[in-house]
């Protein structure tokens, strides 16, 4: 979630390099967690680097 929060964001493969995850299980992470378990808004952009996804706004706890 840190990473999602920095300015720069992250990518798929940023967060799978960092954690050891494979492609899928940070995907299946990002929805099934960020979004539906802790109601984050994920913003996704394509950008150089590939798509970077970023927490947009506050967490609904």
């Amino acid at each position: 979630i840190a990473m999602l929060r920095r300015h720069e964001g992250a990518t798929v493969d940023e967060v799978a390099s960092i954690t050891g995850w494979q492609r899928h299980t940070v995907r299946g992470v990002f929805a099934g967690t960020l979004k539906k378990k802790l109601g984050l808004t994920l913003a996704s952009a394509k950008e150089e680097r590939g798509r970077v996804y970023r927490v947009d706004g506050p967490a609904i706890v």
